[in-house]
């Protein structure tokens, strides 16, 4: 059982270094963009912060729990080169699609930690399961703000 521990381990360690970079993009994109048409993109960005790095505490706790060590910083690589500012900060059109690749990324990952787990690790499952839920109800709404844009031929 250690060799399957540890794999899960590794799988929340890339989950808890994909949170927090999330955190990270949305400080960013919660104040760069400019526009009135960004005010809502902003708001709903800084509401996701808390949301997220709830969800890097509780990848940190599980990780603990099974017996790992919580990675530091000098671990971390950042991947999110969607999340990226844009050249031009009225661009609202490339945060909502960086948050849209973002969230698809940690749906893809969380559903492989929730295969990863079946029959195995039940407490690891249920909250992956409750955090795959919060990350598809993120991408949805950023979807509808694309969609939006694209009706008003502004993306």
């Amino acid at each position: 059982m250690a060799g399957k521990r540890e794999e899960i381990v590794d799988l929340l360690k890339k989950a808890y270094f994909m949170e927090l970079e999330t955190v990270m993009s949305y400080v960013t994109n919660s104040v760069n963009p400019d526009g009135v048409r960004a005010e809502e993109v902003k708001e709903s960005l800084e509401e996701d912060i808390q949301e997220e790095l709830g969800h890097a505490q509780q990848f940190a706790s599980r990780i603990k729990e099974l017996y790992g060590v919580v990675p530091g910083s000098m671990d971390f690589k950042a991947e999110q080169k969607g999340l990226q500012p844009p050249e031009e900060q009225v661009d609202v059109v490339h945060v909502i699609k960086g948050v849209i690749a973002a969230e698809t990324g940690a749906i893809e990952h969380y559903t492989r930690v929730i295969e990863e787990t079946e029959g195995v690790d039940h407490v690891t499952q249920d909250m992956v399961i409750a955090v795959l839920r919060d990350e598809q109800g993120h991408r949805k709404l950023f979807e509808g703000y694309l969609r939006e844009y694209e009706a008003m031929g502004l993306a």
